[in-house]
Order: structure tokens, then sequence, then C-alpha cells
């Protein structure tokens, strides 16, 4: 029996040495990056249609200021940014997701090496990538056109709002793909986004709805979003009502209403992803 002779193992010469999950990580990021770069049209949709929204009406309400010092574009600003966040953890963890599934990318990836969780993470990173370049690019309109006049402390709770949000909301994207035909993504994520922002009060005031909407709007996690990042700017009732804003919910029940919201929603993209799993199986 002739003896095996063993080969010392050795990588592609392309391949460029990893240091760990860390750097895996930023790999991951940096790809989802360089995609989106390329596909102008998904940026302007995203991260331009904000800020644009807040040209055409915050930006009419420069220099104006409500009962207690706030300034109407400071707020508007919030409005517009929790708007931004919403669509933003949706579209991408909703439609986007979904499209991949249909392409079969998933699987692809599902086949490698690669931990699916560092997949899902650096997504939920490129989330915060276009989160914070939607934030600053209201801050900067905000600032100088909209004479916002930002309390720096008020603005720093803000940004930590509405950070926090999109990775409070990226679960319910995720459901919404795993749970709907990859065709239809895109018209549910519409059908689900539009009510929560319009009955949460980023557009108007809530007291101009139907009063059973008024009724429901409570229920929903993105009114409590907006009750947490307008408190964090304006903690003063007074500014809030002049503004139109509801009254003011208890911070705690609030956040407790948007965890819950996350939690659920991630118990149901987790079954969507094991059946799935289940599926490509049989």
């Amino acid at each position: 029996m002739s003896a095996t002779t063993a080969y010392p193992r050795t990588t592609s010469p392309d391949a460029i040495p990893g240091s760990g999950t860390p750097y895996a990580l930023l790999a991951q990021v940096r790809s989802e990056v360089v995609r989106y770069r390329r596909m102008p049209e998904y940026f302007i949709g995203v991260v331009v249609l904000p800020i644009i929204l807040y040209a055409m009406f915050g930006l009419p309400n420069a220099g104006s200021s409500l009962p207690e010092g706030t300034t109407v574009t400071a707020i508007l600003f919030v409005s517009f940014a929790c708007y931004g966040v919403v669509s933003q953890a949706l579209f991408s963890f909703g439609a986007e997701l979904a499209t991949e599934r249909q392409k079969g990318w998933l699987r692809r990836l599902r086949a490698t090496p690669m931990p699916m969780w560092l997949y899902f993470t650096g997504k939920l990173a490129l989330n915060v990538v276009f989160i914070l370049a939607i934030i600053g690019g209201l801050i900067a309109l905000a600032a100088t056109a909209g004479q916002a006049n930002f309390e720096v402390d008020a603005l720093l709770r803000t940004v930590g709002v509405l950070v926090l949000g999109t990775v409070a909301f990226s679960p319910m994207g995720a459901a919404i793909a795993y749970w709907v035909r990859p065709k239809a993504a895109t018209t549910i994520v519409n059908l689900v986004f539009l009510p929560l922002a319009f009955m949460s009060g980023f557009f108007f005031s809530l007291s101009s709805l139907p009063q059973v909407l008024q009724d429901i709007a409570p229920f929903l996690p993105t009114y409590h979003f907006g009750q947490l990042a307008w408190g964090a700017m304006a903690p003063s009732e007074a500014d809030r009502l002049a503004f139109g804003l509801p009254q003011a919910t208890d911070p705690a029940l609030s956040a407790a209403v948007v965890a819950g919201w996350f939690v659920l929603c991630s118990v149901i993209a987790a079954a969507g992803y094991r059946r799935e799993l289940e599926r490509e199986r049989d």
C-alpha cells in the first residue's frame, strides 16, 4: 500500500487575510455600501427624499418659535427624520431583502462559510449608515436655511433615539420579506409604511384624522417612536401642544411599546427564516 502524500494547505493568491469577526463584519458593510452606491436612484429615494420634503414643508417655517423657545423647524426636523428612519428600515429589510430572496442570493450565501447573522448584522449596519446620512443632511439644512437653533444636548438625545429606531423597525421589514411573496413585498411595505407614518403624525397633526384613527394611533410603534423623538427634542409640553402634537405619553411606556413590537417582529421574522430553511431541505 502506497503512503499518502500530505501537501501543505495554501490559500488563493488573491485571498486577503482577515482578522476575525470584526473584519468580516466591516467587509460585509463595505460591500453593502458599495453595492447601493452603484444604485443612485436608491440613494435618492431613501436619503434625499426626506431632505427634499423637509425643504418643501419645513423651511417655510424658518424663524418661527413656540412658546417655550423650541423652533418649529427643529420639531419638523424630528418628524421628517422619523419618516426617514422608518422608511429606510422597512424598505431595506422588506423590499430589498425580499428581492434578494427571490434571486436566490440568500440561498447561495447559506452555502458559504459566512454565518447568516453576519449578513443581517451588515445590512442593519448599512441601515445605520444611511440613517446617519439622512440625519446629517436634515441637520445641515435645518441649522442653516431653517434657523433651527438646535440645543446640543437635545439634538444628541434625538439622534440617539433615531438610531435606536433604525434597529427597532428593521425586524418589521424582515418579517414582511419572509412572509409575503417577493414580488408583492414593495406593495405590502408601502401599505404598511404609509398608514403608520400618517397615523403617527409625521406629516400633519393627528387631530385632523378621523376619531377612529386617533384612537388606533397609540397602539402603533411609530406613534410611540415619534413621541420619544419629539420628547427628546422638545421636553416642554407647552411647545409640543402648541405645535399640534398629541399629549406626551410616559417615555417608559413608549419605549416598552416600541421594544415589544421589536421583539414580536423579530420572532415573526425568525419563524419565516426557519420556514424557508425547512422548505429548502424538503
